[in-house]
């Protein structure tokens, strides 16, 4: 029977039935006035998640890369220079954008298991004395190697240099999932989607926009129509759309803002993606391997990213997994391509569910012949998961 078992990609994650019912919905009229009550308390709630009460929040009928372009071309123009550390696939493809969209990308390239190095960051900033570089970009999670980037070092780093550039944020990854602080880290351009934290479907892109992001938008020349800022704040502001909104999409969101914020609680969500996280951290170590991230405090809270032994290949145990146990792993990608699996525990998961992710993904190792002993992860995460329970879980800021 296909469909039953949960998902252990980083994204899009499993939907809760509450959520799936919630999106499940007869047309209306995005013209009629009262969508304003459907729009105004899910931006509102969406500012509560990234921590900021003087942002703007734009969401468009999109994904993450959405978020990224409407955050570059609103802001940026032709010829700008951006700054960026290369320590990912996916901070790998922000830079690819911003030299589609004709910016001109000063790359500091990064040991992939490394995070932003808010050190190099500094120094580059400091010896930019004609301000060219316009913005800095970062991967606060970095979902290809399983590292959580410091941003609140990168602010530091970028105050210390006493450079004037705005500061974006990939938080497709950890928004909603980990803690996020947009105004105290002061996040210029802070970018998510609806299918991972949110425990959605995919087609919603978010971006929380600051006021000197705001100041930036009357002046950029990369051309946007779409994703225009403008129109969107514009519609927003008399409780409206510029053109049809995915209302089931914006539906999906205001019950799953409730489930966050109002039930469970943020600071409940990131400790239970905490305690998550580290049950599959305490297995990888009982298996004898070794995690992309190079060091504890870099490891993510929402995806591993997991190097399997020499002469195993790690595409054709997601295979044998999804094949012969009907669950999905993450793939390598990029330069883990072939060499490491991923395991996502973010979203709509508990510890019960991750165990039966790390169950299955050992009996896979075992059929491969994988030199591990076949219920070690399994007793690890669950002597974590069992002397854990009920006990508030510290997490890093």
């Amino acid at each position: 029977m296909q469909g039953q078992n949960p998902v252990f990609i980083p994204g899009p994650t499993n939907i809760p039935d509450r959520l799936r019912h919630a999106m499940n919905m007869q047309t209306l009229d995005h013209r009629a006035p009262d969508f304003v009550d459907l729009l105004t308390p899910v931006r509102a709630g969406l500012k509560k998640v990234l921590k900021t009460e003087t942002a703007e929040v734009v969401t468009f009928p999109g994904s993450g890369t959405g978020g990224w372009e409407a955050a570059v071309s609103n802001t940026l123009s032709p010829g700008d220079t951006v700054l960026a550390a290369r320590y990912g696939m996916f901070s790998h493809r922000w830079i690819e954008l911003c030299q589609r969209l004709g910016l001109t990308v000063q790359v500091i390239e990064t040991p992939w298991g490394e995070g932003a190095p808010a050190d190099r960051i500094e120094e580059a900033l400091a010896a930019d004395k004609g301000h060219a570089i316009k913005a800095v970009l970062a991967t606060h999670n970095e979902t290809a190697t399983g590292v959580r980037s410091d941003i609140a070092a990168v602010r530091r780093a970028m105050d210390a240099a006493g450079h004037p550039a705005m500061l974006y944020v990939d938080g497709v990854s950890s928004i909603a999932s980990m803690d996020f602080r947009m105004d105290e880290w002061g996040v210029d351009l802070a970018v998510t989607g609806s299918q991972k934290g949110f425990m959605l479907y995919t087609g919603m892109a978010i971006v929380g926009v600051s006021r000197k992001a705001l100041q930036a938008m009357e002046t950029a020349a990369c051309p946007r129509a779409y994703f225009d800022f403008r129109d969107m704040i514009g519609a927003n502001a008399k409780g409206g759309y510029p053109y049809t909104p995915p209302l089931q999409l914006l539906f999906g969101l205001g019950e799953s803002l409730k489930m966050l914020l109002d039930e469970e609680g943020l600071d409940a969500v990131f400790a239970r993606h905490h305690r998550m996280a580290e049950g599959v951290r305490r297995a990888v170590a009982a298996w004898g391997m070794k995690l992309c991230a190079n060091r504890p405090e870099l490891c993510s809270d929402t995806v591993s990213a997991i190097y399997v032994p020499e002469g195993f290949k790690s595409d054709a145990l997601v295979n044998h997994a999804f094949r012969t146990y009907g669950m999905s792993f993450g793939v390598g990608l990029g330069e883990m391509a072939g060499r490491a699996f991923r395991i996502g525990h973010l979203g709509s998961l508990t510890p019960s569910m991750a165990l039966s992710g790390i169950a299955t993904v050992e009996m896979a190792m075992a059929d491969l012949n994988y030199p591990i002993t076949l219920g070690a992860g399994v007793a690890a995460a669950q002597d974590y998961y069992r002397t854990t329970a009920g006990v508030p879980q510290q997490k890093a800021a």
